[in-house]
């Protein structure tokens, strides 16, 4: 197998420059964004962000070991240093993450959705590892600088690379898709999330099926059965395409057969005549399981081998992570919300088949735009439908309980913040409740954690994953 590397010629080409002033024996050992980090012969590429310009630190780079520097415009200290002039340095670090990505033999997966692409992107990444060399995206660096720069780190004997694609304003997927250019897309679902840019449930629609109009050729699809708009589109778009989910509109052979869940909402299920289990509880893991499994089917993976890998995916901290402290069990569900998460969230407490009673404590779902009200009042509305014995409600779902008329109810705790809320909260809880915590990243919700831990844990050791 040949080994992949840069050269000027190989940078030229990718962002498209001149060929004819190519040197030979000019060679880089890799791409780096960070001036702090950059590695010997690496090629520094200066971004600009909203609060950062690389430009100030092309210097750095060089002192740092940097053999060249991607830019935009002229920069103090570049006198001397090999430079490659561009008009837009994010759009040429995605050329050259274009430029590795056609040299790669191995598959590339890429995954999107409106919740739940991280979940499955664990979740498939280790399905596939049970039998080959799997290179992923870390966490959830999925926009179009962590993308790329996960597709510029594959290794070349990866034998399958699996990407994660967030996008929250209108051509975002494209720009990813045109550089991943997959041979298995994937999306979770689509759901009401960063309307406040993509307008409607329709813009959300339009941009995520983005991701099946930039596939390799022969390009395969796995999209899930919610909502029943999103296979009826793909469809069109895909014609080699498989649909998972729980119900009809799933592939008869893409549902889950004998399906059992257990006092703690983790299911099994048959697939392909082995017993699976989903990694995390709720009838939505059981869904980014199916799409996990499918992928490697289509790959070639065992059904034996990937139902075991799957059960070794470690779907991260506060994804609906369950913790004891003391006799009180919280789930931690705060990494994201939109109206679509926080119903499969409510699911999975009502779905906890112990006797306890149930909590929640809801942030406010960020990123909604002009349907905000709406959204926190809906959504309040379902949790007010459940068996929940109390509702802690901040910010804009506080809001939306006045507007609801329920603020001053027994059931509910209405505040501006979860700090302002723990102390009502703290005096309500006897230690033996299941608790439910889900809100946006940004309002920060695990903040409550240690405050819940300090009163309820019987010691500082007793706070861990149930």
């Amino acid at each position: 197998m040949s080994t992949f590397s840069w050269n000027d010629a190989g940078v030229r080409r990718a962002l498209g420059l001149r060929m004819e002033l190519a040197e030979v024996g000019v060679e880089f050992a890799g791409v780096s964004t960070d001036s702090r980090t950059v590695q010997e012969g690496d090629i520094y590429v200066a971004l600009i962000g909203d609060r950062f310009d690389g430009h100030d630190f092309v210097a750095d780079a060089m002192a740092g070991g940097a053999g060249a520097a991607i830019v935009s415009r002229p920069s103090a200290g570049d006198a001397g240093v090999r430079l490659y002039p561009v008009a837009d340095t994010l759009v040429a670090l995605g050329e050259l993450a274009a430029h590795r990505r056609r040299s790669l033999r191995a598959p590339v997966v890429a995954i999107t959705g409106s919740s739940g692409k991280t979940t499955t992107k664990e979740m498939t990444a280790a399905a596939l590892g049970a039998t080959l060399r799997v290179h992923a995206t870390r966490g959830n660096l999925n926009n179009r600088i962590g993308m790329p720069l996960t597709l510029l780190a594959a290794p070349d004997e990866a034998e399958a690379v699996v990407l994660e694609l967030g996008s929250n304003q209108p051509g975002e997927i494209a720009a990813l898709a045109q550089v991943a250019r997959p041979d298995i897309a994937v999306i979770t679902t689509v759901g009401e999330s960063h309307l406040e840019q993509l307008g409607s449930l329709q813009g959300v629609m339009s941009e995520k099926l983005d991701l099946l109009r930039h596939l390799a050729d022969s390009g395969r699809c796995v999209v899930g059965d919610e909502p029943a708009e999103l296979a009826e589109r793909a469809r069109t778009l895909c014609p080699n395409i498989r649909v998972v989910g729980w119900s009809e509109r799933a592939d008869e052979d893409a549902r889950p057969t004998r399906a059992e869940v257990d006092v703690f909402g983790r299911y099994e299920f048959q697939w392909r005549g082995c017993r699976a289990a989903a990694p995390m509880a709720g009838r939505h893991a059981v869904s980014n399981a199916l799409i996990a499994l499918a992928v490697a089917d289509l790959l070639g993976v065992p059904a034996r081998d990937a139902v075991r890998g799957l059960a070794s995916a470690e779907v991260g901290s506060m994804r609906g992570e369950v913790r004891r402290m003391g006799d009180l069990t919280v789930i931690v569900d705060c990494y994201n919300a939109n109206p679509q998460s926080v119903k499969a969230s409510l699911d999975v407490l009502e779905g906890q088949g112990a006797a306890a009673q149930r909590v929640v404590v809801l942030g406010s779902m960020l990123e909604l735009g002009a349907s905000s009200d709406e959204l926190h009042q809906r959504t309040l509305a379902d949790a007010l439908a459940r068996p929940i014995d109390l509702l802690v409600v901040t910010g804009a779902f506080a809001a939306a309980a006045r507007h609801l008329g329920v603020a001053e109810s027994d059931r509910v705790i209405t505040a501006a913040g979860w700090l302002e809320a723990y102390p009502a909260l703290r005096d309500r809880l006897k230690g033996n409740e299941i608790v439910l915590l889900k809100a946006s990243r940004g309002i920060a919700l695990e903040g409550i954690l240690p405050l819940i831990a300090g009163d309820f844990a019987h010691s500082a050791a007793d706070s861990v994953e149930a």
